[in-house]
C-alpha cells in the first residue's frame, strides 16, 4: 500500500512541538519527494511508521513524503529488487550480518560521515551494530531484550529463586519436573526459537567472540571443541525432559499456552511475548524475567535484535533521507515510538517506557551485557547458513543422538556457503 502524506503536526502529536521545530530548523529547505519503503506491516509498527512519515512530512512544507508499506515476510525476498532498480530513499532492514549482502553489493550507502560529524548524537553505543569493516551503513531505531520469562507464582510455590549459574538452572529444572510440570515452553515449528537456545548456550559456554567467529564461518562445526561443549550442555536439558513434548509441532505462540496454563514454568524468548502473556490473563505478579545464567566465566553476551533504517546507494533525495535518519533517532522521537512499540530506544538520551520488563531489559543491556550484543542466530549467520543451521538445531532437540550427522551437514554447509 502506498500513501502520500501531508498532515498536521498538532493532529499527530508524536513528539513535542519544540523538538519538531528544532529538527525542522536544521533542514528548512528540504524539497522534492522522500520515498520510504517500510516492512513495518503489523498493526502497531505500521501505525508508528505512518505517524513518523506524516510528522516528518508536516515539518517540511516543500517536501512530500511517499510511504510504501510492504509485508514484513515478503520484504525479505523483495528487498534486493527494490534496491536495484528505482531505489527508494529510505528502507527498513536489520543490523549486523544481515546487512552484509547489501553492503557487499554496494546497495546500502556508507553514512560513516554522519556518525563522525556528530549528526547522530546518542548513538555511540549502538554504532558497532551498524558497522562492517569500520564503516557504518545505517541507523538502528529499536531493539529489545531476550531472556528467560518465568511464572513467578510457580517459582514461589516451589520455593525456587532466580538462578545465576547453569548449575542452579538445572537444579531448578529438576524440582520443576518433580512437581509434574515442564521447565521450558518452546515452539520450534518455525525453527528460529531453537536458534535462541543455541545463541545463549554457546555465548555462555564459549563467549561472545567465539559465537561471532562461528557466525562468520571461521570455526568448524565438527572440529571445534567449544561447539561440542555447547551441545553437551544443551543435551543436559534435553535428557532431563526439560522441554515440552512435541515442541516441533507448535509455533512460539501456540507453545506459549503451556506457560500461561501453568504446564510449563519458563520460556526463553524476546520481550514481544509479554503482551500475549498478559492478554492470556497473567498479571505482572505472575510473570518475571531473568538474564540467562552464566555457564563458564565469560562476559555475558545478549541477543538484542535491532531493526534499522538505511539509505540505498541509488537514493535520489539523499539530503532528505539523512535528515529523516536524524529525526527518527532523535531522543524525543525515540522515546515516543518505542513506548508505542513496547521496545527499547537506541538513543542514550531517550526515555524508557514505564513498564517492568522494558526497564529490566534496559538495565540488563545497559549494565550486564558486557560480552556484546548479538542480533540472533538467523541475523548473525548468513541466511543460507542460518536455514541449514536452524534445521539442525531443531533436529538435535528432537533426536539428540543425531548430533554427529547434524554437525557434518552444518560443516558441509559452512564450507560451501562461506567459500
Amino acid at each position: 500500500m502506498r500513501s502520500m502524506l501531508k498532515a498536521s503536526v498538532a493532529a499527530l502529536g508524536i513528539v513535542a512541538a519544540t523538538a519538531t521545530a528544532g529538527l525542522a530548523a536544521g533542514h528548512a529547505k528540504l524539497e522534492g519527494t522522500l520515498r520510504i519503503m517500510s516492512d513495518m506491516s503489523n498493526p502497531a509498527p505500521r501505525a508508528v511508521m505512518e505517524s513518523l512519515a506524516a510528522e516528518f512530512d508536516a515539518m517540511h512544507p516543500d517536501l512530500t513524503v511517499d510511504l510504501e508499506v510492504v509485508d514484513r515476510e515478503a520484504w525479505k525476498t523483495q528487498i534486493r529488487n527494490a534496491l536495484s532498480a528505482n531505489a527508494p530513499d529510505v528502507v527498513n532492514w536489520y543490523a549486523a550480518n544481515r546487512m552484509l549482502p547489501y553492503v557487499n553489493a554496494n546497495l546500502f550507502m556508507d553514512i560513516t560521515d554522519m556518525y563522525d560529524n556528530g549528526d547522530l548524537p546518542g548513538l555511540d553505543s549502538v554504532r558497532g551494530a551498524m558497522e562492517i569493516d569500520g564503516k557504518a551503513y545505517g541507523v538502528p531505531y529499536t531493539y529489545y531484550q531476550w531472556g528467560i520469562y518465568y511464572r513467578e507464582d510457580i517459582f514461589n510455590e516451589l520455593g525456587l529463586e532466580e538462578p545465576t549459574t547453569f548449575e542452579a538452572e538445572l537444579a531448578n529444572c529438576e524440582k520443576i519436573l518433580a512437581s509434574g510440570k515442564k521447565c521450558y515452553a518452546i515452539g520450534t515449528k518455525f525453527l528460529w526459537t531453537a536458534g535462541g537456545w543455541f545463541d545463549y548456550l554457546n555465548m555462555r559456554t564459549n563467549g561472545f567472540d567465539h559465537h561471532m567467529q562461528l557466525a562468520r564461518g571461521e570455526l568448524s562445526w565438527t572440529e571445534d571443541a567449544g561447539v561440542r561443549e555447547t551441545f553437551a550442555n544443551w543435551r543436559k536439558i534435553i535428557d532431563m525432559g526439560g522441554y515440552i513434548d512435541d515442541h516441533q509441532s507448535y509455533s512460539w505462540q501456540e507453545a506459549l499456552n503451556f506457560m500461561t496454563d501453568g504446564d510449563a514454568t519458563a520460556y526463553l524468548i524476546g520481550n514481544f511475548a509479554v503482551a500475549p502473556m498478559r492478554e492470556a490473563g497473567l498479571d505482572d505478579s505472575q510473570i518475571d524475567f531473568y538474564q540467562f545464567p552464566m555457564i563458564n566465566d565469560h562476559p555475558m553476551g545478549e541477543d538484542a535484535p535491532t531493526d534499522t533504517f538505511h539509505i540505498p546507494s541509488g537514493a535520489q533525495n539523499v539530503e532528505a533521507a539523512k535528515a529523516f535518519l536524524q529525526f527518527v533517532t532523535s531522543p524525543e522521537v525515540q522515546s515516543k515510538i518505542n513506548m508505542d512499540l513496547g521496545q527499547l530506544p537506541i538513543n542514550a538520551n531517550a526515555s524508557v517506557a514505564d513498564d517492568e520488563f522494558i526497564k529490566q531489559g534496559f538495565e540488563m543491556l545497559s549494565n550486564n551485557a558486557t560480552g556484546g550484543i548479538a542480533q540472533f542466530f538467523d541475523r548473525d549467520f548468513p541466511a543460507e547458513m542460518a536455514s541449514v543451521g536452524m534445521e539442525g538445531l531443531q533436529e538435535f532437540m528432537v533426536f539428540p543422538d543425531n548430533l554427529e550427522d547434524i554437525l557434518v551437514r552444518m560443516e558441509d554447509a559452512r564450507q560451501r556457503i562461506y567459500n
